[in-house]
């Protein structure tokens, strides 16, 4: 059993408003997930259940996604305080094979029309992996 996260790295740095740092967040939970998902070719194995999404079960080999949809879904929050600091973690994740979504926001509500990379979510990974990347980061 793999007991998988989700970490979600915001930039402190822009001052983003609590709704606007959620949604964000949201954006990079969602899109860390259906890339993994398609990756694995695990988007037909979503179901609905009373409790939320799940997968359905497979004779596919358990993974990091398929733990984290089965036993929880653990999202942990932390932070860097520059676009510097949060590609260098999109570079990590991507040296160690780690699918990595990185948000950049059109800019029409905090941004003055700028678009600005806002956070990223990597996949589930195990604990082991996820530490390796973002372990030295503070939470959020």
């Amino acid at each position: 059993m793999y007991r998988a996260k989700m970490m979600i790295v915001m930039r402190r740095d822009l001052k983003m408003r609590k709704g606007k740092i959620a949604a964000q967040a949201g954006h990079a939970a969602v899109e860390a997930i259906l890339m993994a998902l398609k990756r694995e070719e695990r988007l037909e194995d979503l179901i609905m259940t009373e409790y939320g999404m799940t997968l359905c079960k497979t004779d596919k080999d358990e993974t990091p996604l398929s733990e984290w949809f089965e036993y929880g879904c653990a999202k942990i929050c932390v932070y860097v305080d520059s676009e510097e600091e949060l590609m260098a973690v999109a570079k990590k994740a991507e040296e160690k094979g780690v699918l990595c979504a990185v948000i950049t926001d059109a800019g029409m509500t905090e941004f003055h029309g700028n678009p600005t990379k806002t956070c990223l979510a990597l996949e589930p990974v195990s604990t082991e992996v996820a530490d390796s990347i973002t372990g030295d980061l503070p939470l959020y």
